[in-house]
């Protein structure tokens, strides 16, 4: 059994009670079908032909038939409610561990992808596999009784009609072969032009002031449209070979019913076969067309599926770049003492180094900030420190300990990030500040914004802390914002501390408000600052800068001046700005 196989199969295990309970009430549903040819056989042929009828007889097997009937009903309701049920929990855990998967992907696997297309997998190509787990083992099923019992039957009554209508099977499993493979490729081109659709959505509603402040609706409608248009296409294609698939089968059922009544006509006419025997028969064309129905409905299910399974695990088998080794450790007892020891770094094989052979030694407590021209590698830095990216070359070391050699969570659990881009979740304000610590009461949340200096407006919001932030933190201003991720890091409470031009992107006023937070939270607290305005870091007790060969210059706000080198360069053309 391949892997592919055993994974699908998987799903079922936790559900096998609801699994087999579904396909017994399949089975007794199934049988009863097969029962009622036969007893209308059984009443045109022997009842109704005796001189005298036996009319308690009759009505003896009406109420058995009724008996049937409400058995056959309370079988397709646990069908048709608990099986959905029970796809719809597999469908669950599915999700559930593409999430979670996704979770562990690093930095560099989103770099590659598009938002809409991984909500996509999570979405619509999971949906359609509640669908398959469900009908599908139910549809095999009853499909096999209908047919393997059919053919029994039909067979005692008369074997070479039987033969007759059985002969076209091959020929349909044939076509239906040919066209099913045709078909998957079809769904699976449809699920890429609809991951197309939600990622040109997801990239004009994310930046969608961006569109409307250069007035360029008319061109992202034109880029949507042209998605939608190759969406259509697709379907276009795929509705093509299903219209084919379907017109065949209709084609191939309406013959074995012409086949039957032809033959069945001939044989009666030898006295090979009775009238109630025909009737039988056609009868029993229901239960061969039903399963083929159910067989058409299986195959595009299982193309959809498949297609989505294999989509699903397509994600699924990308192993995460950086994992935790078997003996990692937890990080204690933090002083903050970090080692930068010969660190090279470059996305991939096919790219340049950002950064070559990198020493750096920061001592506990110490506020070191990262200056240089764009592209030198200073936000690179920073974000190897908390294993974002893995180092290419080199180590990273915290307190002697090297950071590949500690859990992940352990070592993101001690430091704390301020980026430029603050991103604010749905919700209230409560509630973002309480993300840098789950379990903190609503007194330590308030805390946390009195000393990110957040309090005061907040406070002067319409509902104060339970006020919506709005997506993205839309309602509140790019200071206000600020200071809210400031407030995480204060609740989070972690010794080291990475502030990513935390101030570039603030008017002056909000700039001098977030610098005051920006320092109350670095004292006593390993921080690095990469800094866009050296006018906010002359206080550094450290400043190194960053150009093509690492770190060219190093020292103090006033030495690097004095030294008039890039630095000093950096800070004349900022002040003459």
């Amino acid at each position: 059994m391949s892997y592919k196989t055993k994974k699908f199969l998987s799903y079922y295990k936790p559900y096998k009670g609801m699994l087999f309970t579904d396909l017994f009430c399949a089975m007794i549903a199934a049988s009863i079908t097969l029962l009622f040819p036969l007893i209308t056989r059984y009443i045109t042929g022997e009842i109704l032909l005796q001189e005298t009828i036996n009319i308690p007889l009759i009505y003896q097997l009406g109420i058995f038939m009724v008996a049937l009937v409400i058995v056959e009903f309370f079988c397709n309701y646990y069908v048709t409610y608990q099986g959905h049920v029970m796809g719809t929990y597999m469908e669950r855990d599915i999700r559930n561990e593409l999430f979670e998967h996704y979770q562990k992907l690093s930095f560099s696997f989103y770099d590659e992808q598009k938002t809409g297309q991984l909500m996509t997998r999570l979405t619509s190509d999971i949906f359609s596999l509640t669908e398959l787990y469900h009908h599908g083992p139910e549809d095999i099923v009853i499909s096999l009784i209908k047919f393997v019992g059919a053919f029994v039957i039909l067979s005692s009554i008369n074997l070479k009609l039987t033969l007759i209508v059985f002969a076209f099977i091959p020929v349909m499993a044939g076509f239906a072969l040919y066209y099913n493979r045709k078909m998957k490729t079809a769904f699976k081109r449809n699920k890429q032009r609809i991951g197309d659709i939600n990622a040109r959505i997801e990239d004009n509603l994310s930046g969608i002031r961006v569109v409307k402040s250069f007035a360029n609706e008319e061109h992202e409608m034109d880029k949507f449209m042209n998605e939608n248009s190759n969406f259509v296409s697709s379907k276009r294609n795929s509705y093509q070979c299903m219209a084919r698939y379907h017109s065949g089968l209709g084609i191939f059922t309406s013959l074995i019913t012409v086949a039957v009544i032809f033959f069945g006509a001939l044989f009666i006419s030898k006295d090979a076969i009775t009238t109630p025997d025909l009737i039988a028969f056609v009868l029993y064309i229901t239960n061969l067309i039903d399963p083929v129905k159910k067989l058409i409905n299986f195959t595009e299910q299982f193309q959809e599926g498949a297609t989505g399974f294999e989509r699903f695990l397509e994600i699924l088998n990308i192993e995460p770049d950086i994992k935790d080794k078997d003996n990692a450790i937890e990080l204690k007892d933090v002083k903050g003492h970090i080692q930068f020891h010969d660190v090279s770094f470059r996305y991939n094989e096919n790219t340049d180094y950002i950064l070559k052979d990198i020493n750096l030694d920061v001592l506990p407590s110490q506020y070191i900030a990262l200056v240089g021209s764009s592209g030198v590698g200073k936000t690179t830095i920073c974000s190897l420190l908390p294993r974002f990216y893995e180092v290419t070359k080199g180590d990273i070391t915290i307190d002697g300990t090297s950071i590949a050699d500690i859990k992940q969570k352990s070592l993101r659990d001690h430091i704390g990030i301020v980026q430029q881009d603050v991103y604010l979740f749905a919700g209230t304000i409560m509630d973002n500040i309480r993300y840098g610590s789950y379990d903190a009461s609503d007194e330590d949340v308030i805390e946390a914004a009195k000393k990110a200096n957040a309090h005061e407006f907040i406070m002067n919001l319409p509902e104060g802390y339970d006020t919506d932030c709005g997506q993205r933190g839309v309602k509140l201003s790019g200071g206000q914002k600020q200071r809210l991720s400031i407030a995480r890091v204060f609740l989070k409470n972690p010794p080291i501390l990475i502030f990513d031009e935390a101030t570039s992107a603030l008017d002056n006023e909000s700039e001098f408000v977030v610098q005051q937070s920006l320092e109350s939270l670095a004292k006593n607290r390993t921080t690095f600052v990469i800094a866009h305005r050296l006018s906010t870091i002359k206080n550094a007790e450290r400043i190194c800068v960053l150009g093509e060969n690492g770190i060219e210059e190093e020292g103090t706000h006033d030495d690097l001046l004095a030294y008039n080198g890039q630095y000093a360069h950096l800070y004349q053309m900022q002040f003459k700005q």
